[in-house]
């Protein structure tokens, strides 16, 4: 069997997920991956054989989408790619919420099956946020029309979605308590965020950010460049952490059981989704970045407010159920 594996490059959550995957997939036939996007900053071990500019998520630096330079990225070119991705060679088509694989399909007609995190707001029993965002709610439950799919999310809340994918080498781990606090929070600069975190002098912040590209120092803080086993091996030694509302890096922090902080990106209606999820789970939310930070941040800190998930099924059961779903479809 022949397999297409469309990767969404906005963040680096896809790639990561996609690495983990990829030697459970390959034990079913070839895996070729398709890479759409211009803002994942992992150099991925996985073998990308198409790639494309695609369409990319970008932030201003107090945190929230940069529309102007999102309305950039739409241009004819990318019915053009559409066209020309090769699809007709494949037996079964992956879309883990990758806009350019979607219109291929519909253009020539192919079945695939829309596969991750994105996926799961495919069923209306999917937390949602209560801000009003027509927009963000458009793009995310019809970014990518497909015939099926699968979704993963914190938990179980249909039959259609699963839980996280979690790393290897996170099940893995001997969890221990260094005492630093890791901070994934790509939506802002530098020197945004940097007075906020040198306000609390007694901690030590472990950053990560595409910034920098060599270790870097500043009083309580240390920058790091964004490396998947570097920020893996942080995570699990840390205190805490402070990160996004994505869904990778809350979903190990609560498998870590770490105590975690969610500052979703400002007007990201799936990032609200998640920290809504998120806030009935038990994890501190807060909406921006700003003067009342460091109140916030006492109160969390000095409180006992980890919140554990469990996984009710490993990657290699996931996957499984995901060939066993498309095999089930016909999609030869």
């Amino acid at each position: 069997m022949k397999i297409f594996y469309a990767i969404q490059g906005t963040g680096n959550g896809h790639l990561s997920r996609a690495e983990q995957l990829y030697p459970y997939l390959q034990k079913y036939g070839e895996v070729d991956f398709f890479l759409s996007g211009s803002n994942a900053q992992l150099n991925t071990r996985i073998p990308i054989k198409y790639k494309s500019q695609g369409l990319s998520l970008h932030y201003k630096h107090t945190g929230g989408l940069d529309y102007t330079n999102i309305a950039k990225s739409i241009s004819f070119k990318l019915y053009k790619d559409a066209k020309a991705l090769p699809i007709d060679n494949y037996d079964l088509i992956i879309n883990d919420f990758e806009f350019i694989t979607s219109l291929a399909c519909g253009i020539k007609r192919k079945k695939s099956i829309q596969f991750g995190h994105q996926a799961s707001f495919q069923s209306k029993l999917t937390p949602r946020a209560k801000t009003i965002n027509p927009i963000g709610k458009l793009v995310l439950e019809n970014f990518v029309r497909s015939s099926s799919f699968l979704g993963l999310h914190f938990e179980s809340y249909d039959d259609q979605i699963y839980n996280p994918i979690i790393k290897d080498e996170i099940i893995s781990a001997n969890k221990v308590n260094k005492g630093h606090i890791t901070v994934y929070l790509p939506q802002y600069t530098i020197a945004y965020i940097t007075p906020f975190l040198h306000a609390q002098s007694p901690f030590h912040f472990e950053v990560f950010t595409k910034e920098v590209t060599e270790v870097t120092h500043s009083k309580n803080i240390t920058f790091s460049p964004i490396s998947g086993a570097t920020f893996t091996n942080s995570l699990i030694s840390c205190h805490a952490i402070i990160t996004a509302g994505g869904f990778e890096t809350p979903a190990e922090a609560m498998y870590l059981n770490k105590k975690l902080l969610s500052i979703p990106i400002l007007h990201h209606f799936e990032q609200e989704c998640n920290a809504a999820a998120m806030k009935k789970m038990g994890v501190t939310v807060l909406k921006k970045l700003d003067q009342h930070f460091a109140e916030h941040f006492k109160i969390w800190i000095n409180q006992d407010n980890s919140v554990k998930i469990s996984l009710t099924h490993s990657t290699k059961d996931i996957v499984e159920v995901l060939m066993n779903k498309t095999l089930a479809k016909d999609y030869k």
